[in-house]
């Protein structure tokens, strides 16, 4: 029985605060480069290096009397207070030697300072190979000790599991519950998961769990009017699987926090509409007679379909034999622009794969399969019918909110990522995040080779694959980069026509994902992974690879944004190991496709086709350009969710009850 105190808790979040505009943002900007000031890493330092200075009166105490200490520390932190921030730098001592006994790891200096810049509320910016796993850990006991919720949220199932698992003999001796809650989960077990000090789960699981108790609340769902209601009429139990928002430490937060953050989170419920099925599988035989640029153009940047006169007058003259639904121009114009959008902009095996006979999302960020995801507004039934599949019901929606606004909800935030100062300034607008870069535990040496520049996509591939036999015959192991299913398995394909043995990560091989990024590093090793496949998988050198010059990462595409290229060349020279990356790129990359206009397209392909003077100097500012615009694109749709947010908090509540 839950007593009215934990009621209220659990039901309490942060009201996120307006985003600020004007001279106001302008004013926020300048207190968060204050905010980001180098003195930050300088007193993280400074304080790693007092725990450090302490470690051999920790050492010489028995395990009984640690752990007594560490209990000590956790009923401080529990009664909070002044006197709990001020022991901080000892609990953290006291928590890594605890460590050091139950995990076999010492940490570094370097994850001592990403413990406390998480446990200040910063954004810590930890290079490739770090540790920031148990970094992470480090600073959820000292927030597990003061039993508010906290959930250290990371980018899919298999790391939940398996960072949980690997971090339990730590958190136990320091007298903290930890659990997970997955995909796979039934509710009485996330409750379990949610109940624990500590809890590993996704984005999408936390917002989701988040969103279906709102729904469980019905109208009441102000935390201090349900306390007055079970006050009067308790109630043995809600369904609600969650206890409250209160701290978040955020894994590979560039992922969570800027790249999935345009897309929230729905909760929808199928509504039979055979009339609109019906209409769909019109809309693509419609659709499949009409020609590209004399009867519709397609804007690929903005992924938009514009009909053209002769297209209008195609389906006018059609609409007397079409059914009643098709009888309005404008309803008959959106069905068909749902079926040429599918047709024009969502590529099977890159943006979507066919799972029996169903069709599944891919995550364009890593690769991954999303299941139980749809697109909206009737385009997920259009790409149906452009495979031919049967039609699934049109979803209705129950509840969205966005992983932006969710995010700010939470009383205490933090994260780590390997990449985040290029987006320091919209971490610092957006959650109020400052970036702090901490330093590497051992100096880098990876080396990075120029691009390689080519005129068509044939010759790139052809490059990749003879760059791809040259050092297979070193011995040294490679890691290739893909951006989409399609390019893996085509890669993979040219692979085997030459007699190379491969290992192939992409959206339909998942099982082994982990275990195979893993062995990346050993000797004679290729390995093709889409995206950022196994990221916060951690790859060691196998035998006598260091001597051999270490790992190479090879990238067949520039991505998007600027630092997944540097997460993926990250993979690469981790912890001082000798290691190097190089892009592969050409005229004909979907980066240039999308974001270059057309004009400068074609000088690109034909400065490249010529290779005069100065041919690769061109290249290179065609490329940034584009990134540049894409990276652009994607704040402006971010932008775009933070006013709709505003909007809605302004115009609407949620559920009936709150805004959330």
């Amino acid at each position: 029985m839950l007593t009215p105190t934990h009621d209220y808790r659990r039901l309490d979040y942060r009201v996120p605060p307006r985003v600020l505009a004007g001279l106001d943002a302008m004013v926020n900007r300048g207190v968060g480069i204050y905010q980001r000031r180098a003195q930050r890493v300088a007193k993280l330092r400074e304080d790693a290096e007092r725990i450090v200075c302490d470690e051999a009166r920790w050492r010489e105490l028995p395990d009984a009397s640690l752990h007594e200490r560490l209990m000590e520390f956790r009923g401080t932190f529990r009664r909070g207070g002044k006197l709990a921030d001020e022991i901080v730098m000892g609990a953290l001592g006291a928590i890594r030697e605890a460590s050091r006994r139950e995990l076999g790891l010492h940490p570094f200096p370097v994850q001592l300072m990403g413990a406390l810049a998480l446990h200040r509320g910063f954004l810590a910016e930890m290079a490739t190979g770090e540790g920031k796993t148990l970094t992470a850990g480090l600073a959820a006991v000292l927030a597990g000790w003061t039993k508010r919720p906290c959930h250290v949220v990371t980018v899919n199932d298999y790391l939940v599991e398996r960072d949980a698992a690997w971090l339990r003999p730590l958190y136990t001796v320091c007298g903290v519950t930890v659990g997970g809650v997955t995909a796979a989960m039934d509710p009485a077990a996330r409750l379990k998961g949610y109940g624990c000090d500590v809890t590993y789960t996704t984005s999408k699981e936390l917002l989701a769990d988040f969103l279906r108790d709102r729904l469980r609340l019905g109208g009441i769902q102000n935390p201090t009017q349900r306390l007055i209601r079970r006050l009067l009429a308790p109630v043995a139990s809600d369904g609600l699987v969650m206890r409250g928002l209160h701290t978040a430490i955020v894994d590979e937060a560039d992922s969570l926090l800027i790249d999935e953050a345009v897309t929230p989170l729905i909760i929808s419920a199928p509504t039979k509409n055979e009339l609109l099925k019906e209409a769909g599988i019109l809309a693509e035989q419609i659709a499949g007679a009409l020609e590209l640029e004399s009867d519709y153009r397609a804007n690929s940047r903005y992924k938009e379909i514009e009909l053209t006169d002769s297209g209008r007058d195609k389906l006018a003259g059609r609409a007397g034999q079409l059914p009643g639904l098709w009888r309005g121009n404008d309803r008959r114009t959106e069905l068909i622009r749902q079926a040429l959008v599918a047709r024009e902009f969502f590529q099977r095996d890159k943006h979507y794969i066919i799972v029996d006979g169903k069709i599944v999302i891919v995550d364009e960020s890593t690769g991954r399969p999303m299941p139980q995801r749809t697109w909206r507004e009737g385009v997920h039934q259009a790409i149906e019918a452009k495979e031919g599949l049967p039609l699934s019901d049109p979803s209705e929606t129950i509840a969205r909110l966005s992983f932006q606004r969710f995010f700010r909800c939470f009383h205490k935030l933090s994260g780590m990522t390997g990449t985040a100062r290029e987006a320091s300034g919209e971490f610092w607008q957006v959650y109020g995040l400052p970036v702090v870069q901490i330093p590497v535990n051992r100096p880098c040496v990876r080396q990075h080779w120029p691009d390689r520049f080519f005129a068509t996509d044939a010759a790139k591939w052809n490059a990749v694959v003879l760059e791809i036999e040259r050092l297979h015959r070193t011995g040294r192991p490679l890691l290739v980069g893909t951006r989409s299913v399609a390019s893996s398995e085509k890669l993979a394909l040219l692979l085997s026509e030459r007699g190379l043995d491969f290992k192939l990560i992409n959206a339909t091989r998942l099982a082994e994902e982990a275990e195979t990024v893993a062995m990346a590093g050993e000797q004679d090793r290729i390995t093709i992974a889409t995206n950022m496949a196994g990221r916060g998988t951690d790859i060691k050198l196998g035998a006598g690879v260091a001597e051999m010059g270490g790992l190479h990462v090879l990238a067949t595409e520039r991505h998007e944004s600027g630092r997944v290229d540097r997460q993926l060349f990250g993979r690469a020279g981790r912890q001082g190991d000798p290691g190097s990356a190089q892009a592969f790129v050409s005229a004909e990359d979907e980066l240039i496709r999308r974001f270059l206009p057309v004009s400068l397209q074609g000088v690109l392909r034909r400065s490249l086709e010529a290779r005069f003077v100065g041919s690769t100097q061109i290249a290179e500012k065609a490329f940034s350009l584009a990134q540049r615009r894409a990276q652009q694109m994607a704040f402006k749709q971010r932008r775009a969710v933070l006013k709709a947010d505003t909007w809605l908090e302004e115009s609407l509540s949620f559920a009936g009850g709150d805004t959330v």
